[in-house]
């Protein structure tokens, strides 16, 4: 019977990856099953390979490593490797996850791999509060389909509705579906540019081309890209307030 563990390597740097592999020598019981060098790597790895254990830079290209754990859901097993500086390390403490400080130390990778193992298997809250404290306000959302892990920079959104369970992102002429409510993205987007103007619809701002009139008692918002969306009467009070 093959008890050994499974290990997947993130880092964009290849010499992190080397050294990561060459401390994994003395531990018999884990054997490593890929190695990734960007964050679109990462999530398709994770979702594919479902590794136990992951080795996770924070700082990385394309995605970076908070953006990867809440793309494929991943709340167990995991170790951070950062260079961030103590201030951040201070969000780490906070919510008792173990973490590599680059450069480290063997020893300190064994303590760490300790730790980790203790917590296999299971959903840690403390990552998932870290990973929701970290990307409070997203830069870009990350959406799975058809196999395939797609960034959408918000700055491209146009607007978003709600589909279900699912939200229906529309940017550059494009949409896509992604399983959140509306209510918990909306918490990720800056309020200075998106509004909701309706219990089922976020617009951004700059994507709006006007405000008409749809009934005696109703407007409607006109966005550049010809969508034409209802406004309730609390959407119409928030929007008007911010133009």
């Amino acid at each position: 019977m093959n008890t050994k563990l499974r290990a997947l390597i993130i880092d964009d740097e290849e010499l992190a990856r080397r050294l990561t592999t060459e401390y994994l020598r003395s531990h018999s019981d884990i054997e490593i099953i890929g190695e990734c060098e960007n964050g679109i790597e990462a999530v398709d790895a994770i979702t594919t390979l479902q590794p136990d254990l992951i080795f996770l830079d924070i700082q990385m290209p394309k995605l970076n490593g908070f953006e990867v754990l809440a793309a494929s859901e991943r709340q167990d097993g995991v170790i951070f490797t950062t260079a961030y500086d103590q201030y951040a390390l201070k969000a780490f403490d906070q919510h008792a996850i173990d973490y590599l400080l680059k450069p480290y130390s063997q020893q300190r990778f064994d303590e760490a791999l300790t730790k980790a193992r203790k917590l296999l298997g299971q959903n840690n809250p403390a990552v998932q509060a870290l990973v929701s404290q970290t990307n409070a306000i997203a830069e870009r959302l990350t959406v799975r389909d058809r196999g395939q892990t797609f960034v959408i920079p918000v700055d491209q959104i146009d607007y978003i509705e709600a589909q279900d369970d699912y939200v229906q992102i529309h940017y550059a002429g494009k949409s896509l579906l992604k399983t959140q409510s509306l209510s918990e993205l909306e918490k990720q987007l800056n309020p200075e540019f998106f509004v909701r103007i309706h219990r089922s619809t976020i617009i951004r701002l700059q994507s709006l081309k006007c405000l008409e009139r749809a009934t005696k008692d109703s407007y409607q918002a006109v966005l550049h890209n010809g969508a034409v969306l209802p406004i309730s009467r609390s959407g119409y009070d928030r929007i008007k307030g911010m133009l």
